[in-house]
This record gives C-alpha cells, structure tokens and sequence, in this order.
C-alpha cells in the first residue's frame, strides 16, 4: 500500500498529528509532500516558519512517535506527485477532502485509477471547535487544544 498526504504542518498539532498516524497505520510507505514557502505564502497570512524548520520538526515527531524515517518532500502546489504518480490512498482533512476530490478528477481526464480517499475528522480542542493552526498562532488554544483564552478575560 503507497500512501500520500500533505501540507504545511506548522504549527505541528494535534489535528496534523492524527493525519500522519492515520496515514502510517494504512502503510508504512507513506509519501509526505511538505509546502514549499512560497506555496505557504501563497495561502495564508500568518506567518510561518521555513521549509527547513517545518520538514525538521515534522521528520523529528515521526522517528521519534512512529518510528519510521519519513519520505517528506518538497511541493510547489496542492497536487504535489498524485497526478503522475499511483497510491492507494490519499489520507486529507475535511479542509483538504476537496482537493483530493480534484486530484481524482484530474486523474480521470488523464487516464489514470482514482486514488482512495480517506478523510480523517478534525480533532476538537477542548471548546468543540476544531483544532487548527490559525487559532493556535492567534493564541485561542496550544497545539493539544487546550483553551489559553477564557471568554470575557
């Protein structure tokens, strides 16, 4: 079984790290295409640490909680190999579940097998809302979800 994800994993949380352990149980051959910084620019506006910083601090969380030296590569888009490249399944988020809709229907025009999606949930942070990045830089949650702002403080 060959498996593919991907993103920018920076803040590495919680949410990220169901993905990847998601991902590592379907196969150990698993494809990890990290954003480039250009493509990390691109979409969002928060800052976000270097290519170099993210692929270290995301290769240092595999070996040392799945035990595995990890493929991670460099992508310049959302597609990354899947396009040219055959895997059994792409492992995505309800936030990236659309682009793996769009990989499958590029395939398709380009003759190739469909890739086997498999959404992994949003893990909630402890207020019922979904952990993400975005709320962990602005300071709302740490990366396990946990509330580091009360309501009316």
């Amino acid at each position: 079984m060959r498996v593919a994800v991907g993103g920018t994993f920076q803040p590495l949380h919680d949410g990220h790290k169901a993905l990847l352990r998601k991902a590592y149980e379907l196969s150990r051959d698993v494809d990890i295409g990290l954003t480039s910084d250009e493509m990390a620019a691109r979409s969002r506006v928060r800052p976000v640490k270097s290519y170099q910083e993210r692929e270290k601090a995301l290769r240092d969380w595999i070996k040392k909680e799945i035990g595995v030296e990890p493929n991670i590569f460099k992508i310049n888009d959302p597609y990354g190999p899947t396009l040219t490249e055959d895997y059994d399944y792409l492992v995505v988020s309800p936030e990236t579940y659309p682009t793996a809709l769009k990989i499958n229907e590029l395939r398709k025009e380009k003759g190739k097998r469909p890739i086997e999606i498999y959404r992994v949930e949003c893990v909630l942070a402890e207020d019922g809302k979904p952990i993400s990045a975005t709320r962990i830089v602005r300071g709302e949650i740490d990366v396990h979800g946990n509330l580091l702002r009360r309501r009316g403080e």
